[in-house]
């Protein structure tokens, strides 16, 4: 048996370490008592162990276990220091949500009209309601798990293009924990993009390793969580045309959809409510083309006058066009679909949708945020890409929580507000969309159809 060296003791035992000093800013929360802060720190530590288990599941040794808990530590514990932070849409929203879950029955509310997410994160809600732990804490605590659940997802991912051996799974795990939009998502702001974000990152390593069902089935949930998993729908059509999954393996899509609907509907929700929450969502709290999101419409000079309907309009199909033409490549070179070229059409999805969309939010390029930086796990020579668009990202998140752009340019009477970001995210989608049509053009046609996993391509 081969022990850990004296270093990755050391990691091992600074990581328990830093684990362990999260104790200090939990037990100087704010809300709630002695005992509810016991268990929160209990919870967080239950959710640092199930990180380590996971790693020890995916076959991790214990050296690099050991090193591990560096890492692992630090995110819990910058997580711990964040808890009490109180966001506005919490405060606005989130709060009164629970309030209402917890004021009129807990899951027996679930029948009202309470706020506009999709039923299965208000299933948390409604549960979290008769908790006498503060919401607030629990909320976080949610997108927490799901943190360590996207990171195993990236660890997944790399390690199918770089085998079980290699660092880099590893590596993409602990950096998912430490990137910093997803630190900030659901430990400072409150938000679960990490859910859906877990889900997608699963669902599209089940269909690269030959799982369709699970990976439909996993990308319905993920869509019943948010409605942001559309920005990634069109790679599974991709699939289809690849070979990879087929139409009988998509309807596991629908299915789990509607899976996730039957509680509300048993509990008394209208079946047409429930059906169109995304529908409300569309149609609700769209005054602004561009809601600090780096985008092709943050390229518009601050108070420009437009025509916003027939802009969103042209937004709206650049998006189509752009996925069409996704869509005529990827059938066009359908002989062609190895798996990195499989992982460029995502790519191109991940950034290319919400950059030509109108509407789009601060948090819409969760995904490019976390699809980029496995990317550049798998492929180290890709990190500038991933840096830009995590820059602009985390731009995006700093206007918001501090209220303030953060790099307004002007040229002669006209202000731009984000017109470096959303420069910067055109460079980072420029650069992917170059390398999908070298790839096109380079990998070598297979006369079986099928073509071998390249790691060294893309």
């Amino acid at each position: 048996m081969k022990y850990p060296s004296p270093m990755a003791l050391a990691a091992g035992a600074g990581g328990l370490a830093l684990l362990l000093c999260g104790m200090l800013p939990i037990s100087a929360l704010s809300q709630g008592d002695m005992g509810a802060k016991a268990a929160v720190f209990l919870l967080m530590a239950a959710l640092a162990a199930l990180a380590v288990w996971l790693l020890h599941r995916s076959g991790i040794r214990s050296n690099r276990l050991c090193l591990a808990l560096l890492p692992i530590g630090l995110a819990f514990f910058l997580r711990a220091i964040l808890l009490d932070y109180v966001a506005n849409d919490y405060e606005v929203f989130l709060s009164q949500w629970v309030a209402t879950f917890r004021n009129n029955g807990g899951f027996a509310a679930i029948k009202q009209s309470i706020g506009n997410y999709n039923v299965p994160y208000l299933y948390f809600l409604a549960a979290i309601s008769y908790l006498p732990i503060p919401d607030l804490y629990l909320i976080k605590l949610f997108s927490i798990l799901f943190d360590v659940l996207l990171a195993w997802g990236g660890l997944r991912l790399v390690r199918h293009f770089t085998g079980p051996d290699n660092l880099r799974p590893l590596v993409c795990f602990c950096a998912l924990l430490l990137l910093p939009t997803v630190l900030l998502n659901g430990s400072l702001w409150g938000q679960c993009d990490a859910v859906y974000g877990a889900l997608t990152i699963h669902a599209l390593t089940n269909a690269l390793e030959g799982k369709p069902k699970t990976s439909a089935a996993l990308l319905g949930i993920a869509f019943s969580f948010k409605l942001q998993t559309v920005f990634l729908l069109p790679l599974w059509a991709v699939f289809w045309i690849a070979g990879r999954v087929r139409f009988r393996d998509l309807l596991c899509f629908p299915a789990a959809y509607a899976v996730t609907c039957v509680p509300a509907v048993l509990l008394g929700k209208p079946l047409l409510e429930v059906l169109g929450v995304y529908v409300a969502q569309a149609q609700g709290g769209t005054v602004s083309l561009n809601y600090n999101c780096a985008s092709v419409f943050s390229m518009i000079p601050h108070g420009a006058q437009l025509n916003e309907g027939l802009w969103a309009r042209v937004g709206i199909l650049a998006a189509f066009v752009l996925v069409f033409a996704l869509l005529a490549a990827a059938f066009f070179f359908r002989d062609r679909l190895d798996d990195h070229t499989l992982l460029l059409c995502g790519l191109v999805l991940a950034l290319g949708v919400p950059f030509l969309l109108p509407y789009m939010h601060d948090r819409y390029y969760f995904l490019a945020d976390v699809l980029t930086l496995a990317w550049a796990c798998i492929l180290p020579r890709r990190f500038p890409v991933a840096a830009l668009v995590q820059l602009c990202s985390l731009s995006a998140y700093f206007t918001y929580l501090r209220a303030k752009y953060t790099l307004i340019l002007t040229f002669g009477t006209h202000m731009f507000t984000m017109l470096g970001e959303s420069l910067l995210m055109l460079a980072a989608l420029t650069a992917v969309i170059v390398l999908l049509i070298r790839q096109l053009a380079t990998v070598p046609h297979s006369s079986s159809g099928k073509i071998k996993k390249s790691r060294k391509s893309g």
